[in-house]
Order: C-alpha cells, then structure tokens, then sequence
C-alpha cells in the first residue's frame, strides 16, 4: 500500500490586533494557490484575524465552483486568533518526519513578535508590511531583515513570487540569533538581540 504523501503547510498570520484584509484576500487568490501546488505545497493555514472572517468564508463559499475547483488542489483552513499564542500553528510549517510533514513556510506580517516567533524555528519567513498602519516601522523592520539574509520581504500584490523566493531562503538562510553576535547577545532573548541588532521593538 502506497504511503500517503508528506503534507507541506504555508502558514500566514495577519497578528492579533490591526486588521490586514489585503494580506487575507492575496492568500486566498487563486494564482497564489497555484503557486503553492506547483511548489509542492499541500496545506494553507491561515489566521485572518480580526475583520478577516467575511473574506475568508466568502472564499469557502466560492471554492467549490467549477473555478475554484481546478485552480488548486491545496488543503485551506483558518481561524481567527489563538489566544494560547500561534507557537503551536507555526510548528505545522516545521519538517516533522514523524509526524509526515516536510518543511514548509510562513507568511507574516513584519510586527517584530511574530518575527521574532517564526525566525526562532527556523522555518523560511516571507515578511508583509502592513501599510494601513501609522507611524509603525514594519516597512523598514522587513526590508532590513532581507537585507541581512533572514526574510524574505514582500508587498502582498507579489506572494506568488515571493513564496518562490522563499524556497531559495530554505537552502541559505541565516541562523537566528546572528552568528556573529558577541556571546554575551546570544543569551539574551530573541527579542533583545533585535532591539539591539537593528533598533526595532514592538
């Protein structure tokens, strides 16, 4: 009997508190799942979070017309928030040989939490500012990430690229914490050595 094959989850979190419907409805379009089927991908998780819901079951309602049918074959769920923390959702993007899933991705909004969160596993992290917000730094906070090897940053109009993109970071990334930290950074939180490697905090 053949054994079924290994799931590969794209996980994508909007965060808990600011809506981030474009992120939503970029997810859910269908040239972004083309893009994952054709990258062996299996499984689309995502937190819409808050105002994310209508969109979302407006996708379920569509998914099983004739369009939606054959523009995919990709596994989609969602929910809104996880108040126990999103630890456990991005881990389902972690190779797990045991448990049959191969290494997959994150799509994130660039608060430094959830960042921070999903740099921590190691696990190839595309990076969405989210422009509606004022006076946040999460356009730069992205950008200066890419720059230095960890993210792949992205506009949410260009995710069939960029999670392209982030297949190509799966076989160069960059360890978290910087390896060339001094030792002292290293066994400072995660959240530390971001403050004080590149000036941004939440």
């Amino acid at each position: 009997m053949t054994s079924p094959a290994p799931m590969k989850v794209c996980f994508v979190t909007v965060g808990a508190t600011a809506s981030f419907e474009p992120l939503v409805s970029a997810v859910l379009d269908g040239r972004f799942l083309a893009s994952l089927g054709e990258l062996g991908y299996t499984n689309l998780l995502v937190q819409y979070g808050k105002d994310g819901r209508p969109i979302f079951d407006r996708f379920l309602q569509d998914r099983d017309s004739e369009e939606a049918a054959t523009s995919h074959s990709i596994q989609v769920d969602g929910f809104d928030f996880n108040q126990a923390g999103l630890g456990r959702e991005m881990r389902l993007a972690q190779e797990n040989a045991a448990e049959g899933r191969r290494s997959g991705a994150i799509i994130s909004h660039a608060g430094s939490g959830s960042i921070l969160e999903a740099l921590r596993l190691g696990i190839p992290l595309v990076v969405v500012p989210n422009s509606s917000l004022k006076d946040n730094h999460q356009e730069e906070l992205a950008r200066e990430l890419q720059k230095q090897g960890y993210v792949v940053a992205s506009h949410y109009e260009q995710l069939p690229s960029a999670i392209r993109q982030a297949e190509d970071l799966r076989a160069r990334m960059m360890a978290w914490p910087p390896v060339d930290s001094v030792q002292t950074k290293r066994k400072q939180p995660l959240a530390g050595v971001m403050s004080d490697e590149l000036g941004f905090l939440d």
